[in-house]
C-alpha cells in the first residue's frame, strides 16, 4: 500500500497563477525574441513564486519556466470526437477557455506544459469497420487544432523541434498513436502514420493484437511475435519511440531485448505501489537503465493508490464511499523510480481527459507545478526536477533519432508480413 504523506495545499497556487500569470505569458509573446520571451517568462514566474509565498513553489516555476515539461499522454482529441453535442468538431469544441474537461490552452499555460504528446488514441472496437481509417480521422482531428491555434501550439517532430518551440513561447505538440491495432498489420500504414507526424505508437490497447499481448488479460502469445519483433525493428528505424504502456510483463521484456532504442512508459505507474496489471513490475523498471528509456508516471486514481484499487476491485462488495487518489500518492510512485533505478529514467504522463477523476490535488493541467513543489518538499534539486520535468525525455527522443540515422544507413524499409514471419492469416 503506498505511504501517503501530508502535503500543503495549492489552492493558493493556481488562484495566483491565474491572477498574477495570465496577462503577461499571453500577452503579446510571439512578438519578443525567444530570448526576450523566456526572460520575461522568468521574471514573472519569480514574482508568482513569492507572492505564493511557498519557496518549494518558487522552485517549481523556476525549473519550468526554461525546462519545456513534457507530459506524456494527453486524450483531448478523444474527448472532442465523442462530444455528446458536436462530435469531432473542433471549433465548437472550443479549447481556449473551456469550463468542462481537464485540458484548454489557459489551463496549459497556467500548468506551464511546454510539451505534450496528444494520444490519437483508436479503440480495438474500430477494427470491425477499420481501425485505420478511424486512426487517420484521429490524426487530422489533432492536427486541425494545432493548426487553429498557431499562437499557441505548433506540432513537434524532433526533440529540437520541442525546444525551438518552447523558447519561442509556444506548446510542442506531438503526436501519440496509443494501439497498433491501427496498422492493421500492414508496417506500410505504419510508416505512413510516422510521415503524417506520430511519434509514438503504444503497442496496443486493452486486447491482444496477432502480434503482440496486452496487459488485462491472461497471455495469448507470450509477449511478441516474430511479426511483432518486426514492428519493433521497423520503428527504431523510422525513429519512432515504441510505448509499452499497456502491454503485458511479457510483451514489455520481449521488447527490451529487441529494441535498439529507448522505449518509453507513455502513462503508467509502479507495480510495487499499486498492483496494478498497467503498472510496471520491479523486475522491467530494474532493466530500464540499461535501455535508456522513461517511465512516465501517470496520475489515474487506481493505478497510483491501491487504496482506489481494491475498492474498484470490490464492486458492489466495496464498503463506504471510493477513496480519492492523491498527489502525495503520485509522487510516491516517481519517488519509488528514482529511489529503485535513479532519476534519469522518470518523467510524467498524466492521461488527462481520458480519465473521470483525478487524484487531489491535480485535478486538470494547471497543477504540474504542484506536483513539481511537493518533490521539492521532498528534497528533490532543481536539476533532478528539470530531468523529472522534460530532459529525459528530451534525451530519449534524441538517442532514438540517432539510432534511426544509424539503421537508415543500414536498411531499407521492411516488406515483412504477418503471414511470412507468423504462418497465419491476418485477424486470424
Amino acid at each position: 500500500m503506498p505511504a501517503t504523506r501530508p502535503h500543503a495545499p495549492f489552492a493558493s497556487s493556481s488562484a495566483v497563477l491565474r491572477a498574477g500569470l495570465m496577462a503577461g505569458l499571453l500577452g503579446g509573446g510571439m512578438t519578443a525574441s525567444p530570448a526576450q520571451a523566456q526572460a520575461r517568462t522568468l521574471a514573472q514566474t519569480q514574482a508568482v513564486g513569492a507572492e505564493a509565498g511557498d519557496p518549494h513553489l518558487q522552485v517549481a516555476l523556476r525549473v519550468l519556466a526554461t525546462t519545456p515539461l513534457i507530459d506524456g499522454h494527453n486524450d483531448l482529441p478523444w474527448q472532442i470526437r465523442i462530444h455528446p453535442e458536436h462530435p469531432m468538431d473542433v471549433e465548437a469544441y472550443g479549447i481556449e477557455t473551456r469550463e468542462g474537461g481537464h485540458t484548454d490552452l489557459r489551463r496549459l499555460r497556467e500548468g506551464r506544459v511546454g510539451g505534450q504528446f496528444w494520444s490519437v488514441y483508436v479503440p480495438v472496437e474500430a477494427m470491425e469497420t477499420g481501425a485505420a481509417r478511424y486512426q487517420l480521422e484521429q490524426i487530422d482531428l489533432m492536427l486541425q487544432i494545432i493548426e487553429n491555434h498557431p499562437e499557441d501550439l505548433e506540432l513537434a517532430l524532433t526533440a529540437d523541434d520541442v525546444v525551438r518551440i518552447f523558447h519561442e513561447g509556444r506548446i510542442a505538440s506531438l503526436l501519440g498513436m496509443e494501439g497498433g491495432h491501427a496498422l492493421e498489420n500492414s508496417l506500410g500504414a505504419l510508416r505512413a502514420y510516422y510521415a503524417l507526424g506520430a511519434r509514438y505508437m503504444t503497442l496496443t490497447h486493452n486486447a491482444h493484437l496477432d502480434w503482440v499481448d496486452a496487459a488485462v488479460d491472461p497471455p495469448l502469445h507470450g509477449g511478441l511475435t516474430a511479426f511483432g519483433r518486426e514492428v519493433i525493428r521497423e520503428m527504431n528505424r523510422l525513429g519512432m519511440l515504441v510505448d509499452l504502456s499497456h502491454v503485458s510483463d511479457g510483451t514489455m521484456s520481449d521488447v527490451l531485448d529487441v529494441s535498439e532504442a529507448p522505449v518509453i512508459f507513455s502513462h503508467s505507474s509502479v507495480r510495487a505501489l499499486t498492483d496494478h496489471p498497467r503498472n510496471v513490475p520491479d523486475a522491467i523498471l530494474d532493466r530500464l537503465p540499461g535501455n535508456r528509456g522513461v517511465i512516465m508516471i501517470t496520475f489515474v486514481p487506481s493505478f497510483v493508490s491501491q487504496e482506489v484499487r481494491d475498492h474498484g476491485l470490490a464492486g458492489e462488495d466495496a464498503v463506504g464511499p471510493a477513496p480519492l487518489a492523491t498527489l502525495a500518492q503520485v509522487a510516491d510512485h516517481i519517488d519509488h523510480v528514482r529511489n529503485r533505478i535513479g532519476v534519469d529514467w522518470v518523467g510524467i504522463g498524466g492521461d488527462y481527459d481520458g480519465i473521470t477523476s483525478v487524484p487531489e490535488g491535480l485535478e486538470d493541467v494547471t497543477t504540474y507545478p504542484a506536483l513539481l513543489a511537493e518533490l521539492s518538499r521532498r528534497g528533490w534539486t532543481e536539476n533532478e526536477l528539470r530531468k523529472l520535468a522534460g530532459e529525459n525525455v528530451l534525451r530519449v527522443m534524441r538517442e532514438a533519432e540517432a539510432v534511426a540515422r544509424r539503421l537508415q544507413r543500414e536498411r531499407g524499409p521492411s516488406t515483412a508480413t504477418l503471414e511470412e514471419l507468423d504462418g497465419t492469416a491476418a485477424g486470424g
